[in-house]
């Protein structure tokens, strides 16, 4: 029976049942999940920043989610869910984060998100993996209604005619007393092609791995359109062969998925011999695209640019380059606005809100190049901040403004900060 546990950012857990603050995990899967974490805390990855390993009085050794959100699927059948932790004026379920997970991963640049239709997946019954699973099944029924791609297949098989060439060795071999017969290779026109012997495979594996009976329902369904296909015996050397050109246009996202799924492809390089699945994301990743997102919808771009991870100028002469995360341009009055995303819960009671120094001297540091009309730093809302309009001022004029968006609310927070671009009149 697979067994699924929800936990969102900066929650933990323990192996002490009912205990104030925790989700309880059973000691095996516990114990599976540290090896992960250390596993990864080997490698060059952000390990330490995915998950935090340490020991709380009368409750022992506790895991703690940090900054990545998605699905650990463990080999023991147990899949952990991990959500984001959103701040809001308003009250919301772990179904309304699933809808604006799925919004922000919509935004990601050189993803098989963006032609998700969410309002084909139902929320309420579908964890993130199963989510992860409609989408790869809806790229493949679009690929079979245009129907399955076919090429020439070379194939060796002992004929009672002469077709293609003769094997010669292996006609002596088998045709020592069979004069009749001649044994050849030749040409077979047909859907036996490395994409669709992918697909396959990877519809077997989800067909295992899904417990959405919707899902598996349709997993057959398309099974049933790939009949005369061959499982995939050789990934690697598949998808070394796979042709995504103009005509294999409709295999792109769903080879993608099958990448993912069949290679333990993912997003980050998280992997481990006690992880079946980790589909995982940094969550300033999905911030900054989202906002980033959000800022191109709502500007005039007729009177503005946007840019995001702008690369216009270096710190020194071509070393240290700037990347801020969105840099907008009023074409008319040449003023340029400059803002950078940050994941991060502010609070009245930490030292400077805790605002990093080193985002305070970068900020500075893009005004100085950009000779930017403002600098804004946007983080998410948060009730532990009293005020809600912060800046700071520099005796040499610089001003880097302090913002909150509110997920739940976004336009409206989109649309106040741009009121604040859009309603400058200062120019050079």
């Amino acid at each position: 029976m697979k067994k699924i546990i929800t936990i969102r950012e900066y929650e933990s857990f323990c192996t002490v049942k009912n205990a104030n603050g925790y989700k309880y995990l059973d000691d095996a899967t516990f114990n599976q999940l540290e090896r992960f974490i250390l596993e990864n805390s080997n490698k060059d990855t952000d390990a330490l920043d995915l998950m935090g390993i340490s020991v709380k009085k009368n409750v022992g050794k506790v895991i703690t989610a940090k900054n990545f959100v998605g699905i650990i699927m463990m080999k023991n059948g147990t899949t952990i869910e991990i959500l984001p932790k959103i701040h809001s004026n308003t009250g919301y379920t772990d179904n309304q984060v699933k809808e604006l997970l799925i919004k922000m991963l919509k935004t990601l640049k050189n993803s098989p998100f963006k032609s998700l239709q969410s309002a084909n997946l139902n929320i309420t019954t579908m964890n993130v993996f199963e989510i992860f699973i409609r989408m790869f099944l809806d790229e493949v029924f679009l690929i079979v209604k245009h129907g399955l791609k076919c090429n020439y297949e070379k194939v060796q098989d002992n004929l009672g005619v002469v077709k293609g060439k003769i094997i010669f060795n292996k006609h002596i071999q088998l045709n020592h007393s069979h004069k009749e017969r001649c044994y050849s290779e030749f040409d077979v026109f047909n859907t036996n092609r490395p994409e669709n012997k992918l697909l396959k495979t990877t519809l077997e594996y989800l067909y295992k791995q899904s417990s959405s009976m919707k899902n598996k329902t349709d997993i057959k369904t398309l099974l049933s359109s790939f009949s005369d296909v061959d499982a995939s015996t050789d990934y690697k050397k598949d998808f070394d062969k796979c042709v995504v050109d103009r005509n294999m246009k409709d295999y792109e996202k769903a080879l993608v998925w099958a990448k993912i799924f069949l290679q333990g492809k993912s997003f980050t390089s998280f992997s481990g011999s006690e992880v079946a699945q980790a589909l995982l994301f940094p969550m300033e990743t999905l911030f900054e695209s989202y906002i980033a997102a959000k800022f191109k919808k709502e500007l005039d771009l007729n009177q503005y640019s946007i840019s995001a991870q702008d690369k216009s100028y270096y710190l020194f002469e071509h070393n240290f380059r700037l990347r801020p995360d969105i840099v907008i341009r009023n074409k008319s009055k040449k003023i340029t606005f400059v803002m950078d995303t940050k994941w991060k819960v502010l609070s009245d009671k930490k030292h400077n809100y805790g605002i990093s120094q080193a985002d305070m001297y970068q900020m500075y540091a893009y005004q100085k190049k950009y000779n930017a009309e403002t600098i804004t730093l946007l983080y998410p809302l948060t009730d532990e901040i009293s005020n809600k309009d912060i800046s700071f001022k520099s005796n040499d004029g610089v001003i880097v403004n302090i913002r909150f968006l509110d997920l739940f609310d976004i336009n409206n927070s989109i649309k106040s900060v741009v009121k604040e671009i859009t309603d400058n009149k200062v120019e050079y």
